[in-house]
């Protein structure tokens, strides 16, 4: 049965003439079975990189603007390289610029975000047979300037397609073959998972699996886009990957955990001491919302004599500037000190089954006491538990975790 489906291939699938041409017999195999086939394509691994270094020679602090007409090149010389390819195959194919679907985005350049894609070109060429090749990670703003969207920008314009011309499926071809119940290189007992959820994959990616960024995951979530992650260096006839799907299925929601996430990336900082009295919240946090500094998880515990001790973590590239915005902010609070800790990590169980078992906070605090693991925050939703540990410890505490909630079992 003929299929309508976007394909998106990331920097290593591309990185090379050799692997271009893989992806093109790839595309090749599902036309021939019939499907429609729409492909979004990541610059050539490294490609980037090399832009970013050119550009700083020339200056410390570049343009936006200009930053986001040069990156986005990138993209562009990997879909006509593409198109080249499947012309060789003779495989139809047409190469576009975002500008020339076009992929309206705001103007906020770096880290834009879709507004809206008209598909009517997309549309045109499926319905003549053609396959349309799309530059990820880029679109154009209302006064025509070019625009990138930050990162994870190809997989977000891969599920933004997709929910636009609402298409069966939406594959993010990688360098891995599918979503594993934690991250392979620290347990070997890690698990391919057949199927997860959108909420369990959004939580996931969120906390730190790097196989799919967050934005793409809640584009898909919002439009329940069937995505499936598939490996682009191994026989797409012969694999499966896994399918993130839409809430509902009955077994998948008897799974209580679906996997264990890590982000060594973190950083806490506390001020003690500050004046325990209405909207003292607001006045720490807003000048971080004003530089844009994501704040992650927050505890505030009562002190003595009317005070209170605030403590949060930022991304560990934000500590620098977060600890000498939150310095400031002591000095007008009069509080009594700040502290800071940039050799922290983050671990997190995720399961849809977590809102209707009990025990899964204990046995993963029994686990990690087992193991001789201090917690020094724990943040909790319907579907997850995350607790900040000293970096040194995070893949201990992945291990412990994986054996103690049975993830190597089917």
């Amino acid at each position: 049965m003929s299929r309508l489906i976007v394909q998106k291939y990331g920097g290593t699938s591309v990185g090379s003439i050799e692997r271009i041409n893989k992806v093109a017999d790839n595309i090749k195999r599902h036309t021939l079975q019939g499907d429609r086939v729409v492909v979004v394509v990541s610059a050539m691994s490294g490609r980037t990189d090399e832009l970013l270094n050119l550009a700083a020679q020339i200056s410390e602090n570049p343009s936006r603007r200009e930053m986001d007409a040069l990156l986005s090149s990138g993209e562009q010389v990997t879909s006509t390289l593409l198109s080249l390819a499947l012309h060789h195959r003779n495989v139809a194919a047409h190469s576009y610029m975002g500008w020339q679907i076009p992929i309206n985005t705001d103007s906020s350049h770096t880290a834009a975000r879709i507004l809206s894609i008209n598909n009517k070109q997309l549309k045109k060429d499926l319905k003549q047979g053609y396959v349309p090749v799309i530059p990820g990670f880029q679109g154009v703003d209302a006064n025509n300037n070019i625009t990138t969207l930050g990162r994870g920008g190809s997989d977000t314009t891969a599920v933004a397609v997709a929910a636009s011309i609402k298409a069966d499926e939406c594959q993010i071809y990688t360098d891995v073959d599918g979503i594993y119940t934690t991250d392979p290189r620290i347990e070997k007992q890690a698990r391919l998972l057949e199927k997860v959820t959108l909420e369990e994959m959004l939580e996931l990616a969120r906390l730190g699996s790097k196989v799919l960024h967050s934005r793409s995951v809640g584009i898909a979530a919002r439009h329940q886009v069937p995505l499936r992650v598939l490996s682009s260096f191994k026989d797409g006839a012969k694999q499966q990957g896994t399918l993130v799907v839409k809430r509902g299925d009955k077994e998948m929601e008897e799974t209580i955990v679906a996997g264990i996430a890590h982000s060594s990336k973190e950083a806490k900082i506390s001020i003690i001491g500050v004046p325990n009295t209405p909207g003292i919240a607001a006045d720490i946090l807003r000048p971080l919302s004003e530089e844009n500094i994501e704040v992650d998880m927050i505890v505030q515990n009562a002190g003595a004599a009317g005070t209170t001790d605030f403590t949060f973590t930022v991304s560990r590239s934000d500590y620098k500037k977060s600890r000498k915005l939150m310095t400031k902010i002591s000095e007008k609070l009069r509080a009594a000190k700040v502290n800071g800790d940039d050799t922290i990590a983050k671990v997190s169980v995720v399961g849809l089954g977590m809102k209707s078992h009990s025990g899964v906070a204990a046995t993963m605090f029994e686990a990690l006491a087992a193991a001789g693991i201090n917690i020094q925050i724990i943040s909790t939703s319907e579907i997850k538990i995350s607790v900040i540990v000293e970096e040194n410890y995070v893949e201990l505490a992945v291990r412990c975790l994986h054996k103690a909630f049975n993830l190597h079992k089917k």
